[in-house]
């Protein structure tokens, strides 16, 4: 083999070792991340089994708090096994800190506590559905538009005592406002007055990635309906433990809580609030 031949395989090579994993989108918690294998590839990321479609598409997400470096597994159909580490920048949030907030305001009942454990319960099955539908590959689009009053990864800390943090992107809007669809998918839950999160629409585009949308004032879908993207599915409210009305929208890669906007980058001709006005508990 002359010398030419030789480099020409070596690279060959290393074009083969380089496609056997694609990522788009940028590693940073909150992210969501598209990617292709090989066809007949298993990929295993935090600690799940990920599916990959027959064309070898996949969707994997990190949570707010992810750690400063990931791993994705790669085992290909001839039984290698790869192991991408990736650097995954951490991010800094937004933390309130609220004194003088009377304690019943702050910690429900038992009686609401039972109740809350119960209906996350519910939306916690809804966002662990493994399905196969392709829409998670699709470009997404804002449910509505208008002014943002709260961002992914805040936290209110009360009398001292941290509370959960935010996990969605509060838009301000007068109640009955339409949303809709971000991208294709089926319902896989509808709850008219949930404790906390009042009226409750969750949408699986598949393969784990999932879209909620609380404190509604009316909800326009059945469970197991198929929603197109654009499709109007409610009309934005202020239920649950809401002071105002406005669109919550919430996204999962099954329990990681991951940012909506980074999907669907800046709000059309919109501008953040820096202090929220419509506030979801």
């Amino acid at each position: 083999m002359t010398k030419n031949i030789l480099i020409a395989v070596l690279c060959g090579l290393i074009s083969v070792g380089a496609a056997a994993l694609e990522i788009q989108g940028d590693w940073q918690q909150g992210a969501v991340l598209r990617g292709q294998v090989e066809p007949g590839s298993q990929i295993e990321f935090l600690q799940r089994q990920v599916r990959v479609s027959p064309d070898g598409h996949f969707v994997i997400g990190l949570g707010r708090d992810a750690d400063p470096e990931a791993v994705v597994k790669v085992t290909t159909p001839d039984g290698d096994v790869q192991h991408h580490r990736f650097d995954v920048a951490q991010r800094e949030y937004r933390i309130q800190r609220i004194e003088g907030v009377p304690q019943r305001t702050v910690t429900p009942n038992p009686e609401q506590v039972e109740r809350s454990r119960a209906e996350a319960a519910l939306a916690w099955r809804a966002r662990q559905i493994d399905s196969d539908h392709p829409y998670f590959a699709q470009d997404f689009q804002w449910p509505l538009t208008g002014r943002i009053t709260g961002v992914y990864g805040s936290q209110r800390i009360f009398n001292g005592e941290p509370r959960a943090p935010h996990y969605g992107v509060d838009i301000a809007a007068p109640t009955g406002t339409p949303a809709r669809a971000p991208a294709n998918g089926v319902v896989t839950l509808v709850h008219d007055d949930m404790f906390f999160s009042g009226g409750t629409l969750i949408i699986d585009h598949g393969h784990g990635l999932s879209s909620s949308f609380i404190h509604l004032h009316k909800i326009l879908v059945e469970e197991g309906d198929y929603v197109e993207q654009g499709q109007v599915v409610a009309e934005v409210g202020a239920t649950g433990r809401a002071t105002g009305p406005h669109l919550d929208w919430r996204m999962n890669w099954f329990d990681q809580r991951v940012d909506p906007t980074l999907l669907v980058g800046p709000m059309p001709g919109r501008e953040s609030s820096p202090e929220p006005s419509s506030k979801s508990e």
